[in-house]
């Protein structure tokens, strides 16, 4: 993987960017409903790096794995549909209230908005998460089209997202960045054939970005929108 000053891009015309560890540091939201989870089961709680490392495939994905760390495959499913019935009616209310932007998101979409670009934001949250969260950070009117994890037949690590936006944007693959911090976007991306640039400050299940195919690593949304400039 290379740094982005060793990349020259052209012809960028779109973004897609990814929301929870991209735009927004989503994780104590999340620690505090799982842990309001498991306290209504009876359930220890969680530190909040291990639920870091379980964000990013969707809420189904995030119960599944905080059961699997207490019981068996079978005794997970016999548990999971009051466990998801618990987390999502505390996420319902804990959505955003601790959730707070990364440095330079909101300068690089402004950036990337002055440079004409089209903007898409393409996340695994359910719209009815994602779309509240974007409207409190104050980020929902910089897109032109947003596809949360329920808007389409699949979703991330899947390139469904992504080719429909390029449908929707009327774009070539290599007129499109998309920019995420997580396996699930680099893939989707690749699949999908357009440019990647990953964040390091994300989630990624636990694991290093470097390890990531992307085509860089950009500090800041602000520091993508002056590479892709």
């Amino acid at each position: 993987m290379n740094r982005t000053q060793s990349i020259a891009f052209s012809g960028i015309r779109a973004a897609i960017i990814d929301l929870d560890g991209t735009m927004v540091d989503t994780a104590l939201d999340f620690h505090a409903a799982v842990n309001r989870m498991r306290d209504d089961l009876s359930l220890a709680p969680q530190d909040i790096d291990l639920i870091r490392s379980f964000v990013g495939k969707g809420f189904v994905h995030l119960v599944r794995s905080s059961l699997s760390t207490d019981f068996n495959a079978v005794e997970v499913e016999r548990q999971f549909a009051d466990a998801r019935a618990s987390f999502l009616r505390h996420y319902t209310v804990g959505n955003g209230q601790s959730s707070v932007l990364y440095p330079g998101v909101l300068e690089g979409l402004q950036a990337m908005r002055e440079q004409g670009l089209q903007l898409a934001c393409v996340t695994n949250k359910q719209a009815a998460f994602a779309l509240p969260l974007l409207e409190k950070m104050g980020l929902h009117t910089l897109f032109d089209v947003i596809y949360a994890g329920d808007s389409l037949p699949k979703m991330k690590p899947d390139p469904l997202p992504m080719l429909t936006v390029f449908q929707q944007f009327k774009r070539k693959p290599q007129e499109v960045v998309a920019i995420g911090d997580s396996i699930n976007d680099a893939q989707a991306a690749r699949a999908a054939g357009c440019w990647v640039l990953t964040v390091p400050y994300g989630y990624n299940h636990g694991q290093s970005v470097q390890q990531l195919d992307s085509d860089g690593i950009v500090e800041t949304l602000l520091e993508a929108a002056r590479c892709i400039a």
